[in-house]
């Protein structure tokens, strides 16, 4: 099957070209269409971790598969200045004072910062300890749709951060943090809060509660 390719900004200017044409085994992904334009153009191999897809006017994950005839974009983390924002999917322990750190920018006038945190208890229910799962590329890429839409919606943004931890938490260690600087508090403030309540509502990661006499799954984020 024939597809085009789509490149933008960083990436058009890395190769010279605006559009390739590929020719793809019949029902290949967007990840082996990556490959195969990284095989005749290296230099864009770097770029890998932090790339954005896009057939149509949707985005779209790795694992997307293409039809004879589709558009396949390649997007460098967009708007201005998202190069600095941070989406991630991790299993460390999260630090408030280096995501803060991360968003600080010399136009800004502040900082906002959420950070979720594990509690002792739900619903009357002693909490043991907490699991977290996720489908990392959607989640992440659901992070960098919601720092869209906040760069959109507060223009005086700076720079945004938002990181969720997967896997065991005890009491009180954060499970998601969220930052945003911009020039006017308001607007940091505002815009951290659509963050996390835009997050709970959209971005693929459960939990499960363990109590002493049983356990539960929650979701997506539910509590």
């Amino acid at each position: 099957m024939r597809i085009r390719v789509r490149l933008f900004a960083r990436y058009r200017e890395a190769i010279g070209r605006e559009r390739l044409d590929l020719e793809l085994p019949e029902g290949d992904t967007v990840e082996s269409a990556w490959s195969a334009v990284v095989a005749s153009h290296p230099q864009l191999t770097p770029y890998r971790p932090f790339t954005l897809f896009a057939v149509g006017q949707d985005y779209v994950l790795p694992d997307h598969r293409l039809r004879s005839g589709d558009e396949l974009c390649l997007f460098p983390p967009v708007s201005g200045g998202a190069g600095d924002d941070i989406y991630e999917v991790v299993q460390r322990p999260l630090s408030a004072d280096a995501l803060a750190a991360a968003v600080d920018d010399p136009g800004a006038v502040g900082i906002a910062l959420f950070s979720g945190v594990v509690r002792n208890e739900t619903g009357g229910r002693p909490v043991k300890f907490l699991e977290y799962e996720a489908y990392a590329p959607m989640a992440e890429a659901k992070m960098r749709e919601i720092g869209g839409d906040v760069r959109q919606r507060w223009p005086s943004v700076k720079r945004v951060a938002m990181q969720h931890r997967i896997g065991r938490l005890e009491i009180g260690e954060s499970s998601v943090l969220i930052a945003v600087s911009a020039a006017h508090r308001q607007e940091a403030f505002e815009a951290c809060k659509y963050a996390i309540d835009t997050l709970k509502k959209i971005v693929p990661v459960w939990k499960k509660e363990h109590f002493e006499d049983g356990e539960v799954w929650v979701g997506l984020q539910g509590g």
